[in-house]
């Protein structure tokens, strides 16, 4: 380790280099201890960890120097009855917020005592919106009227990259001499976003053959990716998924310790119109904190939580009880790539029964999404209930979080 060290401080060899000299576990032993010593900060828990760090470094994490341990706990069962997810599942759910996992345990019963959630994929398209610069407002809109009538072509360019992903949409927009052109893909189990990447710059080099507008970025922010924006609420991205489940008075009034009239009137002024005053583009009491739970236990990328909290919750009333359902437009995720096969992550994909690729291409993704859908409905149900029955300080004071 010292020769490595000394090459570190004196510059013949770079931080992100180790691995081509070392082995990858050793390499991030020598990289912590270089931090270490540069630092003066003891790392002996980040250095210990379960997960193997060979596919990690080549895939995952540059500069890899251990890894953060987050507690995972477990609600359930959860009744889902969705088209792809028809069972009880146990939810893994990582998170450093106490109180989260026992709201969503308390949903999960109500839930599952109901009869279970009702969940539907309603969409199921990735997005990527490269943006072209045209010489005039005329020929911008040429590019637009070309766009529209060649998806084809696009699709053919398109499947050159990729054996998963299908090119099934294409919308284009303009402001000024800017063309926008919104592509949307299915990607089989993977959230897929590198995918769709690849496969849009082929797309978008046939634009610019076709058309002689000039590809200015790969992506112009009209994908939406990793921001609150309202077409990802209105048009949808990932899977766009509801859940819905009826609850009747007696057992709103025996597991939730309220009533059918109280959690409409808390969801209307408080999800509806509390969001709405707020100018909020999500609808919902928390929607975030079930999907970064379950996205950081599984291995999805955290940063999509920002799409996936753009969640619309109701409560319909209907004779002896409510509906109440949860409405979530983009919902980017995947079964297999990006962090789904680091072994904690696996555990927790395998334990809901979604782990790696699905028969057919895309069935785990969808029962991914499903389960999703579902846990969000409960907890929702359960923060409704606890701010009905005025108990979320109580709450949250018994479990030492005040």
């Amino acid at each position: 380790m010292d020769e490595y060290l000394q090459k570190l401080r004196s510059g013949a060899l770079k931080l992100y280099a180790l691995e081509q000299a070392l082995p990858a576990a050793e390499a991030v032993a020598v990289r912590r201890a270089y931090i270490e010593a540069e630092t003066g900060v003891a790392l002996p828990t980040v250095g210990a960890y379960a997960i193997s760090p060979d596919r990690v470094t080549r895939r995952n994490c540059e500069n890899m120097i251990g890894a953060v341990q987050v507690p995972v706990g477990v609600a359930g069962p959860l009744r889902v009855r969705g088209e792809h997810a028809d069972g009880s599942y146990w939810l893994p759910l990582a998170t450093t917020e106490g109180a989260l996992v026992a709201s969503v345990n308390r949903g999960c019963s109500i839930i599952t005592r109901a009869g279970g959630a009702e969940v539907r994929i309603l969409a199921d398209r990735m997005t990527r919106a490269p943006v072209f610069a045209a010489s005039s407002v005329g020929h911008a809109a040429e590019v637009v009227r070309w766009v529209e009538g060649h998806l084809d072509l696009l699709a053919e360019a398109a499947a050159t990259t990729t054996r998963h992903g299908r090119l099934v949409g294409a919308t284009a927009s303009v402001a000024g001499t800017s063309v926008f052109v919104r592509f949307e893909f299915t990607t089989g189990d993977a959230m897929g976003m590198n995918m769709v990447t690849i496969a849009s710059g082929a797309a978008a080099e046939v634009i610019e053959r076709e058309t002689g507008a000039r590809l200015v970025a790969l992506s112009g922010n009209l994908c939406t990716d990793k921001k609150p924006a309202a077409i990802n609420v209105v048009s949808g991205r990932g899977r766009t998924v509801a859940a819905g489940v009826f609850l009747p008075d007696d057992l709103i009034r025996d597991i939730l310790k309220t009533d059918a009239a109280s959690l409409a009137e808390v969801n209307t002024r408080k999800n509806l119109v509390g969001s709405a005053r707020a100018g909020a583009l999500g609808f919902n009491a928390h929607a975030a904190n079930v999907i970064a739970a379950l996205f950081i236990a599984c291995g999805q990328d955290p940063a999509h939580v920002v799409e996936g909290s753009l969640a619309i919750t109701t409560v319909d009333p209907a004779p002896g009880g409510v509906y109440v359902a949860v409405t979530l437009p983009a919902l980017p995720l995947g079964t297999v790539g990006g962090g789904t096969s680091i072994e904690t992550q696996a555990e927790c994909l395998s334990l809901l029964g979604v782990a790696g690729g699905g028969d057919p291409p895309g069935e785990h993704a969808k029962a991914f999404a499903e389960v999703v859908g579902a846990a969000v409905l409960a907890g929702e149900l359960s923060l409704l209930a606890a701010l009905a029955a005025h108990h979320l300080a109580r709450a949250h004071a018994t479990l030492g979080r005040g």
